[in-house]
């Protein structure tokens, strides 16, 4: 019986990978290789080289994801679930977690590790279509504590979010206990508060602007990126709201 390396094995599995699958199926496999699919954690298979911690750590999440995050909430200020971008991630199996460390890194290690899964984002299929908008990557910091996220995010986003919006159309997202973001039609209900700190690298989206309403700067970026479309939607949007009151139609007249 011939016994090979840990090196010659991982060689023979990637040539067996692209003689049995198509060049697409490869590919994506090869971009979404370190990535965990929520069902994937209960899979010992895929999990085994996980330290248990980053494993406990991820199901956490996962946990977190499917009893809060895709579930309706009364404090929420609309119907639907709390995040409805999820489901459908969910359904397209496009949405992935992955553990990282951090402790001892700096600020500048940390922003070019973000870099690193942007890059990667942007490259794993799908690219087009409907489906790239789905797609999200949730990168959990397994060490980091809670009190220190809030910080930590601040000065990375600082570096990170405008240039990576602005280029490419990438928003990054802060989860942690303590985030004292608020729901767009609840300013007393929290949401992003996750059990474990997590920045999550998602493609902005049109609807985007409810987020940036009340940040000048941000909701030119997104005007600048969507223009005459992104007008129209927010247009549809108004249409729905019971603005044209009996009173201003007539001051109008």
């Amino acid at each position: 019986m011939i016994r090979l390396d840990t090196r010659t094995r991982a060689s023979a599995l990637t040539l067996l990978l692209f003689l049995c699958v198509t060049p697409k199926e490869a590919s994506m496999a090869a971009q979404t290789a370190n990535l965990y699919l929520l069902e994937d954690l209960d899979n010992a298979s895929k999990t085994s080289q996980l330290a248990n911690s980053d494993l406990a750590a991820l199901r956490t999440v996962a946990n977190w994801i499917q009893t809060f995050v895709t579930r309706s909430h009364k404090d929420l200020g609309r119907e639907g679930p709390v995040c409805p971008f999820v489901p459908g991630a969910l359904e397209r199996k496009t949405l992935w977690l992955i553990p990282e460390h951090i402790a001892g890194r700096s600020v500048v290690e940390v922003v070019q590790l973000m870099k690193g899964y942007k890059t990667q984002f942007l490259h794993t299929e799908p690219t087009d279509g409907d489906g790239a908008s789905s797609k999200v990557i949730v990168v959990v910091f397994t060490d980091l504590p809670a009190d220190r996220a809030r910080g930590l995010f601040g000065e990375v986003l600082q570096h990170l979010a405008v240039a990576s919006y602005v280029e490419d159309g990438v928003l990054f997202g802060p989860f942690y206990e303590g985030n004292v973001d608020t729901a767009i039609y609840n300013s007393s209900f929290r949401p992003f508060q996750s059990p474990v700190p997590f920045l999550f690298v998602r493609q902005g989206v049109i609807s985007d602007w409810k987020f940036f309403l009340d940040n000048e700067d941000w909701l030119n970026r997104w005007a600048h990126r969507y223009g005459e479309t992104g007008a129209r939607a927010l247009a549809e949007e108004l249409r729905r709201l019971p603005w044209r009151t009996a009173g201003g139609e007539s001051h109008n007249k």
